[in-house]
């Protein structure tokens, strides 16, 4: 049984400590908890219980280890490393394995695909110090020839990129052939493509939310959070109805709800592994209450947005098949979850938002990742940057 102890940080924050035993010889591993703002004890400790079962599970299933444990499987996996010959077995063997530490499922599962579908075959048996920066090159020309997009390009760069990086770096080649391969520009027909803007005005959100009132409330509801807060499609999918304070016009997001072939669905933690609460407006609360008065009479979920006549959650790939046909019919350009998050970025700053207070809505661990979804400056919010510089300037030469 993990035993838990409630401490402090010298910051003065409350997190629980919560200690696994390995048995005689072994030492004992712990990891902490930080209850999110305005939990109820209740709340607390049925979280805490949930932690404290995973943390058990992962010690007993060798998941964890211990960090004089984690360094000695280093040594062992560098001494391996230095058996590698291909690029495929270094892959599979060194480079993947190191990714799966700091990547979600889906990172994977992309990462793996480009690899044996795009890398193996074309560089895959070359032995990988006598790979040059020519043969990357070629297949990276040879799939533009065959047709495939710009960014599909690019990944397959960046990926060759970040893995002859970590063989470098590892001494186990002398030089890094990615430093002679320039990154894939786009063809000519791809350059005369019109560009599809990366999120919407607030009066296309307007027009978006007017279109969704003749829509099933469910995705009434699912919709109008999205463009109210930013929420990742996940976080949406994966939302219970005891994180969601209606009283209090409040959410916390906890839970991120995946998919990938091989897994299936699955409950992940957020994007930045931390779990935040938001504020809802007034229209949306009253959206998810009669929400949740509709699933009462029919079949009652513990997750905010389950399937029809289920208690299971609706599957994270659902609403971007709903907004595909959704944007047929009302005529709305490039409507899926992440361009609305996009939009509310570009929305709030445009109109003053600072960039601190939308990234913590968003969840964005750095803020440079919010300044890129701020896409969407019209000819208003410019002339508006313009008019509070010259303020400035007025205010500073009448000595305020």
């Amino acid at each position: 049984m993990p035993s838990i102890r409630e401490k402090q940080t010298k910051a003065g924050n409350k997190f629980y400590e919560i200690r696994v035993s390995r048995g005689r010889g072994k030492s004992y591993l712990t990891t902490r908890w930080y209850p999110p703002d305005g939990w109820s004890k209740r709340a607390i400790d049925r979280e805490l219980a949930k932690q404290a079962a995973e943390f058990e599970r992962q010690v007993q299933a060798g998941e964890v280890v211990s960090r004089e444990e984690q360094a000695e499987i280093d040594r062992q996996r560098a001494l391996e490393s230095a058996k590698i010959k291909t690029l495929k077995q270094y892959g599979d063997g060194v480079f993947m394995p190191a990714k799966t530490v700091t990547m979600s499922e889906n990172s994977r599962n992309s990462y793996q695909g480009i690899l044996r579908k795009w890398v193996y075959p074309a560089l895959g048996e070359l032995k990988l110090p006598d790979i040059t920066a020519a043969e990357i090159s070629a297949l990276l020309l040879s799939m533009q020839a065959a047709g495939k997009a710009q960014g599909t390009c690019v990944k397959v760069y960046a990926i060759l990129k970040s893995l002859f990086k970590m063989a470098y770096l590892s001494d186990l080649i002398d030089r890094n052939p990615m430093d002679k391969v320039e990154r894939p520009k786009p063809r000519n027909d791809e350059l005369k493509k019109p560009t599809e803007a990366e999120s919407y005005t607030a009066g296309e959100l307007k027009y978006i939310l007017d279109c969704l009132q003749n829509e099933p409330l469910k995705w009434q509801a699912f919709m109008s959070l999205l463009i109210d807060t930013g929420l990742r499609r996940g976080e949406a999918c994966g939302l219970r109805w005891e994180f969601v304070d209606l009283k209090a016009g409040r959410i916390t997001i906890a839970g991120n709800l995946c998919y990938t072939p091989a897994r299936g669905v699955y409950m992940d933690t957020p994007k930045t592994s931390q779990a935040r609460t938001v504020d809802i407006a007034p229209d949306v609360v009253e959206l998810l209450r009669a929400l949740r008065l509709e699933q009462a009479a029919g079949c009652l979920s513990p997750y905010v947005f389950s399937q029809e006549g289920s208690a299971e959650p609706m599957h994270p790939q659902t609403p971007t098949r709903y907004m595909r046909d959704f944007a047929k019919r009302y005529n709305v350009p490039g409507l899926h979850p992440h361009k609305l998050r996009h939009s509310f970025a570009s929305v709030a700053i445009t109109n003053g938002a600072d960039v601190a207070s939308v990234s913590e809505k968003l969840g964005h661990a750095d803020k440079s990742t919010t300044l890129r979804m701020y896409t969407h400056a019209d000819a208003e919010s410019v002339k508006r940057a313009g008019d509070i510089f010259r303020n400035a300037l007025k205010t500073a030469e009448n000595g305020e």
